[in-house]
């Protein structure tokens, strides 16, 4: 159904886009956190079956009919008979943590060595199937967790053109916006976003090289962590750049990212960076206390304002939470900010060669094609299939790069770490005695556009993701019933701290609402 149709449908159904309000609300099992889950399951009032059961259900509901989110690109066939077998786990008194059959999706980059195919969204790896999993999807098997399936992204995890339309794939389409479906969910783990805000499942992988965890968790209502670099592993991740990309959780609330970070982080001898992470894995859920804020100090990162009149009122709001929760907040400039953009994309790009290979030799052998010049050749062959909205300059840039031991490359990562750490993040830190940073995390969802590509407001994302440091978003309230994230952000390894600050703001507001899914937020009274 095109867009005019769903305009139409929602307008005539006065709001979900054609679904009986009872059919678009989450029923409460569903939109329930771990804890709660878990303690029905322990109480014999539910079953991991039962939970995954009415989970795809809710997907065949929401996002493949009725409002058609279009969040996920593919089901595990296997996820009830894992379910099964943690139920039988759980009778035999054999539970493994708070993921104990507890549905999870996992981002379509992210390999799975099961009956599902690893893609990041695109054509030329429909079918292949990873060698091995993924170090994260172990973690997540080991912990318990049933992974119900796949979520769709933007191809190649936005690293495909300058004018990419966030959240479509060739595989796998375009994700709608849950609070608005002619809104976009920004990228690249647009379905994970918007699967979770829908209440498809209780939990979320995605992955960011820059802002997509935290963009798209913002502007879907959700609470998004992008982790230290080395806390999570790497390992069997399509990448697009090692010295940035990382996996992380995202969640309906605080704790559940929490917990799933727990279950998530570790060390993998195959990603040799994880040991920089040795002994700072935690169990996180001893930092969410409500008092957590009381005598922070907090920068205001002020350059990161400005971007929207609405949302700037919505995070002052948000400011005044914090200096309630006995938070002390004090206005600064992140330094920098603008020395390292052009060297973020040079590293990106030398990096995505690279790194491509690599995982397409390591985990996709089969796969039709081996490196980026094959990539390239698939698509200008597949040109109606996989370029009918934009191009790939972004994949033709980075063959046209060099080794990673060229100059050019060693000048440009040496640069992204100087400014934004030691003369970025770190130096105002210290300066002021911060605790953290905050900001508003993003602009609210914009209007999709296959003519023109994304556009994106002003974001908090470039300075910790070109560090490498932890980024935490928190929902912090709605303009026009688009929602707004707040950011916490820290210093390498700071997650514990930042958890327990964005726990005891998320509790002092308690502003997150489920999606109704309007055709458009113009029809909202």
């Amino acid at each position: 159904m095109d867009r005019r149709g769903f305009v139409k449908l929602g307008l005539a159904a006065g709001g979900a886009a054609g679904l009986p309000r009872a059919q678009a609300a989450v029923p409460s099992v569903l939109d329930a956190g771990v804890q709660h889950q878990q303690g029905l399951m322990a109480a014999n009032k539910l079953t991991s079956h039962a939970l995954t059961s009415q989970y795809l259900s809710r997907i065949n509901t929401i996002d493949k009919s009725g409002p058609r989110i279009n969040s996920i690109i593919e089901i595990n066939p296997e996820a009830l008979k894992i379910a099964r077998e943690m139920d039988r786990e759980r009778h035999q008194r054999r539970v493994r943590g708070p993921l104990h059959g507890i549905p999870v999706l996992l981002k379509d980059n992210i390999a799975t060595a099961d009956r599902m195919s690893t893609t990041a969204g695109s054509l030329a790896l429909a079918g292949v199937r990873a060698a091995r999993d993924s170090h994260v999807a172990a973690r997540l098997r080991e912990a318990g967790a049933v992974i119900i399936g796949k979520t769709n992204l933007s191809e190649w995890a936005n690293m495909r053109s300058s004018h990419s339309v966030s959240g479509w794939s060739a595989r796998g389409g375009l994700t709608r916006n849950p609070y608005s479906l002619d809104r976009n969910c920004s990228g690249s783990s647009s379905g994970s976003g918007a699967a979770i805000a829908a209440g498809l499942a209780t939990l979320a992988v995605g992955t960011e090289t820059d802002g997509s965890i935290v963009s798209p968790a913002s502007i879907c209502g959700l609470v998004g962590i992008k982790p230290t670099i080395g806390l999570v592993s790497r390992s069997g991740i399509i990448p697009i750049a090692h010295s940035q990309d990382t996996a992380g959780p995202m969640a309906r609330s605080v704790s559940d990212a929490a917990l799933m970070l727990a279950a998530m982080a570790g060390i993998d001898p195959k990603d040799p960076v994880t040991q920089d992470g040795a002994g700072r894995a935690a169990d996180y859920s001893s930092a969410l206390k409500r008092d957590a804020l009381r005598g922070k100090r907090l920068g205001v990162a002020r350059n990161f304002f400005g971007g929207s009149d609405g949302v700037d009122a919505e995070i002052e709001k948000a400011l005044e939470a914090l200096k309630a929760q006995g938070a002390i907040l004090v206005d600064v400039h992140v330094p920098n900010t603008e020395k390292y953009g052009d060297s973020e994309t040079e590293v990106l790009l030398h990096e995505f060669k690279v790194d491509l290979a690599a995982y397409l030799r390591d985990y996709a052998p089969n796969a039709k094609v081996r490196n980026m010049a094959d990539l390239i050749a698939f698509n200008k062959q597949n040109a109606k299939l996989e370029m009918p909205y934009f191009g790939q300059e972004y994949l033709e840039r980075a063959e046209a790069k060099p080794g990673l031991d060229s100059q050019a490359y060693q000048d440009a990562l040496a640069n992204n770490h100087r400014y934004s750490r030691k003369e970025g993040i770190d130096l105002v830190l210290k300066a002021h005695e911060l605790d953290a940073l905050v900001a508003p995390t993003d602009g609210t969802a914009w209007l999709t556009d296959f003519i023109n590509g994304d556009h994106y407001g002003k974001s908090f994302s470039s300075p910790a993701a070109v560090a490498g440091y932890p980024h935490i978003t928190v929902p912090a309230g709605y303009v026009r019933g688009l929602p707004v994230g707040l950011s916490f952000v820290g210093t390498a390894f700071s997650e514990a701290a930042l958890i327990g600050m964005a726990y005891a703001f998320e509790q002092a507001t308690m502003v997150r609402r489920a999606p109704q899914f309007p055709a458009s937020v113009s029809v909202r009274a």
